[in-house]
């Protein structure tokens, strides 16, 4: 494993996911969270410290599973492990929640398509910085 390209790697996946995270949560889908402001929990910013940190966690495990998975086959690479993480984590994540949550179909949705979408970005980013290390 080429350890200062896996910690450059897991480092950006962490950043592009905050600012995807802040474009999917805090603009596309701030009307929607709007109205249905009597699901969430009144102190949830002060608690947000919580997500960063699950954030900076599994930005290394996502770069960890892909280096240990890792072909040399470039953007394409990360494009398919991202839809496979993506699929993996965010079917149960929207679906889950609409079943256990009085939330419309229409956010279940949102979540599952735009989840996958950004985890397919972490997956390319994942892909242009990580290499391993070359052999002398």
């Amino acid at each position: 494993m080429n350890v200062k390209r896996f910690i450059a790697a897991s480092l950006a996946v962490f950043v592009v996911g905050q600012a995807l995270g802040f474009l999917i949560h805090n603009v596309i889908l701030r009307a929607t969270y709007d109205s249905l402001k009597s699901l969430w929990r009144p102190d949830m910013q002060s608690k947000m410290w919580i997500m960063w940190l699950v954030g900076f966690i599994t930005s290394f495990l996502f770069t960890y599973i892909f280096s240990k998975g890792y072909e040399g086959k470039g953007i394409g690479e990360g494009l398919r492990f991202g839809l496979v993480i993506g699929l993996f984590t965010s079917i149960p994540m929207a679906y889950d929640s609409y079943v256990t949550l009085p939330i419309p179909y229409s956010l279940a949705l949102q979540w599952f398509l735009y989840g996958t979408v950004a985890t397919i970005i972490l997956g390319v980013v994942a892909a242009m910085i990580y290499r391993p290390a070359t052999k002398i």
